[in-house]
């Protein structure tokens, strides 16, 4: 099967061309057709399959029929990153059709959005809580929409956005097509498909487990020589671009910082950087100025660039699904990846969950030199500093694993900043 089987209007089949599609993908195979016939669809995923030009292309299709110049398409995004990139790539392949789509997120200004709205969008791609002060404002009229999309139903759900997307709805009529994408398929998206969609077609691409272009290993490490080992990763494949997950915003940061006052090409990208930074940061990954990117598992959602190579879990998860979101930054179209998680003694149950996932057991490495016998705080949980009389001590062990990482990476430093 390839593109022209969709009979897609020419205008389309220009953006498709353009942005260098061959086959299409398991869901867009399944989905497209079920989609241009009118069905409500409920697609079981995870990202980096193709998800976006699915629905993406049913819209643009419809769009060329019926009154133009209005809203008739709205697509739901949890994060801004997320609606962003949708948008961009809704926008080429639309683009020879004339038919023009925005982004609408919170943490920007609101005027742009207010005119944009206002001068022929078709499509709107926007986040629950911006599209919701818009509605408030009177600045959107969704009155006319034919097609909703609401993707990544469960980071909506982990979000606490349910109940602002059961607000939206009763602001679109109900006599629409509804397309829900989503990795999981948890108790309350089940219920929201009940209540909103009208006997959908259902279609899963695997078990919404980790493609199989993704190689899987484990680095066993205790927890205060987390960062050095990571170091010493990077260091091997410095010219590849990697992700790096925290669980904290904290940590986030603070791990950047490190990776970048030892010569690495690093960035965060977490809820409390301002949105200049966030894109700042995307950009910088997507252009190859920045090679390592920290970032916190909510942030991270949508990131679509695919030349990332490496997955790195600083910390695990705190679900196996999140495994499963995390890796899909990597490996995606089909392009190999790898997925490298540093574990402790408390991270045993959690690697059971992830291994049931994958049915397979996953491969338990060790990097050759580096020395894993630096002693530590007597607990692997993360210590921080405690206060005596006003000044920060820290113990022998996180001074000796400073002194580590000091005396092996300031050596490496000006070659790193070459070479990354």
């Amino acid at each position: 099967m390839n593109f022209n089987d969709f009979n897609l209007h020419p205008s389309i089949m220009d953006g498709v061309n353009a942005l260098g599609y061959k086959e299409p993908t398991p869901i867009q195979s399944k989905a497209i057709p079920a989609a241009m016939q009118g069905c409500d669809i409920v697609g079981l995923a995870q990202t980096g399959t193709g998800k976006t030009a699915a629905f993406a292309l049913p819209i643009l299709q419809k769009l060329m029929q019926g009154k133009r110049g209005q809203v008739r398409a709205l697509v739901m995004s949890p994060t801004r990153e997320l609606a962003e990139q949708t948008n961009s790539v809704i926008n080429q392949l639309g683009k020879k059709a004339g038919i023009r789509s925005i982004a609408v997120y919170g943490g920007v200004n609101i005027s742009q959005q207010v005119y944009n709205l206002r001068n022929s969008a078709e499509i709107v791609v926007a986040c629950p809580g911006r599209l919701l002060d818009h509605i408030w404002r009177s600045t959107v009229d969704l009155t006319h929409i034919e097609i909703l999309v609401i993707d990544e139903a469960d980071r909506m759900l982990d979000m606490g956005f349910l109940p602002n997307i059961k607000s939206i709805l009763d602001c679109i009529m109900q006599k629409r097509q509804t397309l829900l994408f989503s990795a999981t398929m948890p108790k309350e998206i089940r219920r929201l498909t009940e209540d909103i969609l009208t006997e959908p077609v259902y279609i899963q691409i695997g078990e919404t487990a980790p493609v199989e272009t993704v190689s899987h290993a484990l680095y066993p490490v205790k927890q205060h020589l987390k960062t050095a080992l990571l170091m010493e990763i990077l260091y091997q494949i410095q010219k590849e671009t990697v992700i790096v997950f925290t669980r904290t915003k904290h940590r986030a940061e603070k791990v950047s910082e490190e990776l970048k006052k030892a010569g690495f090409k690093a960035a965060s990208l977490h809820g409390n950087l301002s949105q200049f930074r966030r894109q700042s940061a995307l950009d910088g990954l997507r252009r190859g100025s920045i090679k390592v990117l920290v970032a916190t598992d909510i942030a991270s959602r949508g990131i679509d660039i695919l030349s990332i190579t490496h997955v790195i879990n600083y910390d695990i998860p705190e679900c196996a699904d999140d495994y499963t979101h995390r890796i899909g930054r990597t490996g995606r179209i089909n392009n190999n990846g790898d997925a490298w998680t540093l574990v402790t003694a408390a991270d045993s149950g959690m690697i059971r969950d992830i291994e049931k996932i994958l049915k397979s057991p996953i491969e338990r490495k060790t990097i050759e030199g580096f020395d894993y016998t630096v002693t530590g705080p007597v607990s692997d949980k993360p210590r921080y500093p405690r206060k005596t009389d006003g000044n920060n001590i820290r113990t022998s062990g996180q001074s000796a694993g400073r002194e580590l990482r000091n005396k092996k990476f300031n050596n490496r430093r000006n070659a790193v900043a070459k070479a990354a």
